[in-house]
């Protein structure tokens, strides 16, 4: 039966797709970003917060794109829950405050009470940051349930034991010296024709249209999923973090982890330029095997990235098919992009890169 359908409704399908698809518009990017920024500024409330913290005492860990799911050959999470779960052990230990930035659960393709019933474990961790008022969670396009479900309140109370909002987005803010610096963080999909527009239209996404792609097999275009999709959402962000003064944004979506507005390739692209101006040919080497091992992934650079501006950062995500997660940490006063990976059967944290706060700050006001 399946298959019928999916004979019958194909072509009519991708047609839609493409004509409402996820491909980013820069107006109307730039414009909701704005929107949502200057409302949690001047009218804290549903849609987000302004939270003041200390970069040298205050902690806190920014994950996204759990896309937890059912434990079903679809579940995306399965593999990295082991890491995911570690990971909070370690942060709640220190206590770091735990920031959810969208699509924590996979409710294009699963109802809430099947996510609730698989993912005990997770919730439990996660409620342990509840408990010490240290959890913020932000809705993505996949969960848009918490927004518009009127459910949603209960199955929040039943999962966490205690009353709480979903937010679309918060602003971190924190001085150093005489200088503020904001942190903006939201998942990303501001802008996104498929996701981010009336509550009619969230409504028919995610209790229509999402389903029925699933149903019937039909990868949505997702910058999740798509290369040319996650280039354009990276060049977005940053060309409006760019606009912005003394603020950067951190947003999750496209499943990529970026660092100071660079990909993990456009890194390893501008480490190897040093290498062989620094005439080291050992790093360069080994730059060109990991390179020629990325190679299998992402490799798109933008044409600027050697005089790309830090304003613009990823966390990646909690689902990579190797079990590994990645997510942003401010602590201590730096900027972290961390990863949790699986080793002989241990979890253990490596830090990807790291940058002072303070330093970017003044980075920041050279733009």
């Amino acid at each position: 039966m399946r298959s019928f359908f999916r004979f019958l409704l194909l072509k009519p399908i991708v047609w839609l797709v493409n004509r409402y698809s996820s491909a980013p518009d820069r107006t109307r990017v730039f414009t909701a970003l704005s929107k949502l920024k200057k409302t949690m500024e001047i009218d804290p409330g549903k849609k987000g917060f302004v939270i003041p913290f200390n970069c040298e005492t205050h902690r806190f860990i920014i994950f996204s794109d759990q896309h937890k799911g059912t434990k079903n050959g679809a579940d995306d999470f399965m593999n990295a829950e082991k890491n995911y779960l570690a990971a909070l052990q370690y942060y709640s230990e220190r206590s770091f405050h735990l920031i959810s930035l969208g699509d924590c659960e996979e409710l294009w393709e699963n109802t809430l009470l099947q996510v609730m019933k698989h993912n005990e474990a997770s919730f439990r961790a996660e409620q342990k940051f509840v408990l010490r008022s240290a959890f913020t969670k932000v809705v993505g396009n996949h969960d848009l349930d918490w927004e518009i479900d009127p459910l949603a309140p209960a199955f929040l109370k039943k999962i966490y034991g205690s009353s709480m909002v979903v937010l679309q987005g918060v602003i971190l803010e924190t001085s150093i010296g005489q200088r503020s610096l904001r942190i903006f963080c939201t998942h990303g999909h501001q802008g996104d024709m498929q996701s981010d527009g009336n509550w009619f239209s969230k409504f028919f996404v995610t209790k229509v249209w999402a389903p029925l792609q699933a149903y019937l097999r039909i990868n949505p275009n997702t910058p999740a999923y798509d290369r040319d999709l996650k280039t354009a959402h990276n060049r977005m962000m940053y060309e409006w973090s760019l606009q912005q003064k003394d603020l950067i944004l951190i947003t999750g979506h496209t499943h990529q982890p970026v660092f100071e507005s660079l990909t993990h390739f456009e890194r390893l692209q501008w480490q190897h330029r040093k290498a062989l101006y620094e005439h080291n040919p050992e790093w360069a080497q080994g730059l060109e095997d990991e390179m020629l091992w990325r190679s299998k992934e992402d490799t798109q650079i933008a044409e600027e990235y050697l005089n790309i501006k830090p304003v613009y950062f990823n966390t990646g995500c909690c689902c990579f098919a190797d079990g590994d997660i990645t997510g942003i940490e401010l602590a201590d006063g730096f900027i972290r992009l961390v990863k949790w990976e699986e080793e002989d059967k241990t979890t253990k944290r490596l830090v990807l890169q790291e940058r002072k706060l303070e330093e970017l700050l003044r980075e920041l006001q050279k733009t």
